[in-house]
């Protein structure tokens, strides 16, 4: 063999370690990237797991309220509004939260959103009475309006467009969690010592919120290029220049804007804030987001995902009556929730945001029309009661659809769907609706069961969600595995040739 032919077989020998070194460079800074992308994620995900932990909390504190023994002693319209109460401050907590998230930014809104949680969970601990009780639910309810509208903007806003849907979707996963957690808790504690665990739980998430960095977005919006620089790469390293790119060209071209004449008059600056809005409202990149939105929020609360989580006992007594063990079987539908949740993250991740959207709410209406079916049939006495097993098999059907899709699916387009500049303003408004359905389901249980019945009620839930996803499915865009300029650059009808060529020309002024 010829010196030239081993030199040369030395060069390849070389070239290919080399490739193998950078390869496997390449492989731990991505593993990296997702190791802190998973952390800054996890104080957002534990706060909507409060929020799991805060709705199936009913389902341990009113059965034991309503006790002989209790002593804080109950009936049916107080435990509905000790239930419910938390969606009238849910409301409060939308519109706080988008001022504070634009103002002081995501972290301090996430840290912000905290307080009102663990305050609640003490006065839990501490009380004596019904008001106090209520107190606390209130304020776990401006907790939790602030949480929903934060924490899929926020997981939108630190991830990987390539990794969005599976974070957003860890969302329900924690969700249920939560509820998993609180409902086995209260099967063998006293209420109030299982708020004491959960008071701990909140509090450790907002230890993980103070570690956390500013969004990345939101720097940019703030003007402080470089920061926000320097918080996208330690969050997703160098592989995502582009969208780091049009980001900063999307802030420096709103912040190359005129600015207003600053000695203007109070009525002055009334008009000019109304005419704004008379501006924006028309904007198709404002109004189409909040349409699709209120939909699907509808959609997720009218399918029956907190009524499973808040009423589950009461289901069960209807469902499937005595002779079986309910805390066995509250621990096996919440278990379920989370296998069906886990789920639901792989097949979101590798389908469609439309056809699953489609797919699993249809899923939803036939669950809720065959339970309401068993339910007409049981009351009318065509049937026996003793056909536990499909009462039984009904609900998993029910909690089926809750876990693989009515509940991460909205989640995972509302961290996808809002452009940056509305962002905070059309989160707000659209949670609103949530907040109103969450309120209106879960305060009416009662009601409706006591008049129209299971079956009639899952009857009017079936009408609500179908029209809810006839509306979602008409108007709303694929939005997988695209970058939230890309969606934003869609529902203003701008392509990307428009929008290189509209920068090049603000450069050349």
């Amino acid at each position: 063999m010829s010196i030239n032919s081993i030199r040369l077989m030395s060069s390849v020998e070389t070239e290919e370690r080399g490739a193998c070194t950078k390869s496997a460079q390449r492989r731990v800074v991505s593993s990296l990237d997702l190791i802190f992308q998973c952390f800054v994620t996890t104080g957002v995900t534990l706060n909507l797991a409060g929020h799991g932990v805060a709705n199936g909390f009913a389902a341990v504190l009113v059965p034991q309220l309503r006790r002989a023994d209790s002593t804080i002693p109950i009936d049916h319209s107080t435990g509905s509004w000790i239930a419910s109460v938390m969606g009238t401050t849910l409301v409060i907590g939308n519109f706080i939260i988008p001022f504070t998230m634009a103002k002081y930014g995501r972290r301090i809104a996430n840290m912000a959103s905290l307080v009102p949680m663990i305050m609640g969970w003490i006065c839990i601990v501490l009380a004596t009475n019904v008001p106090m009780l209520i107190f606390a639910r209130l304020l776990q309810g401006l907790s939790m309006g602030m949480g929903t509208t934060l924490g899929p903007v926020l997981i939108g806003e630190y991830t990987s467009p390539k990794n969005r849907g599976a974070f957003l979707t860890v969302i329900s996963v924690m969700i249920s969690a939560g509820v998993l957690v609180v409902h086995t808790l209260g099967c063998y504690l006293h209420w109030q010592t299982a708020a004491i665990v959960c008071a701990f739980v909140t509090l450790a998430d907002f230890i993980i919120v103070l570690l956390s960095p500013e969004s990345p977005s939101w720097l940019a919006d703030r003007g402080k290029h470089e920061e926000s620089r320097r918080v996208f790469r330690w969050l997703r390293g160098d592989g995502e220049e582009t969208e780091l790119r049009r980001m900063v060209e999307a802030t420096t071209e709103k912040q190359s804007k005129p600015a207003g004449n600053i000695s203007q008059s109070m009525l002055q600056t009334i008009v000019a804030k109304i005419r704004y809005i008379e501006t924006i409202l028309k904007r198709k990149e404002f109004y189409k987001p909040i349409i699709i939105m209120i939909h699907i929020y509808m959609l997720s609360q009218w399918a029956g995902v907190n009524v499973l989580s808040t009423y589950i006992i009461d289901l069960l007594d209807v469902l499937v009556g005595n002779g079986v063990d309910i805390k066995l079987m509250v621990v096996a539908l919440d278990s379920q929730r989370i296998v069906s949740n886990v789920v639901g993250v792989y097949l979101i991740k590798k389908r469609k945001r439309r056809t699953m959207l489609l797919a699993i709410g249809c899923l939803a209406m036939f669950a809720m029309l065959a339970t309401a079916l068993f339910s007409y049939l049981q009351t009318n006495q065509i049937i026996t009661n003793d056909h536990r097993l499909i009462g039984i098999l009904l609900l998993h059907l029910h909690m089926l659809s809750v876990g693989i899709g009515s509940l991460p699916i909205s989640f995972i387009i509302a961290g996808e769907l809002f452009p940056l500049e509305f962002r905070s303003l059309a989160g707000g408004i659209s949670v609103l609706f949530h907040s109103s359905s969450f309120f209106i389901v879960i305060k009416t249980v009662p009601y409706l069961f006591n008049t129209i019945g299971l079956h009639g009620a899952y009857c009017l839930y079936t009408l609500v969600s179908g029209y809810c996803l006839m509306v979602a499915w008409w108007f709303l865009p694929e939005t997988k595995d695209r970058t939230l300029q890309e969606i934003e650059d869609e529902f203003r009808g701008t392509s990307p040739v428009d929008k290189a060529v509209e920068l090049q020309s603000l450069a050349s002024l």
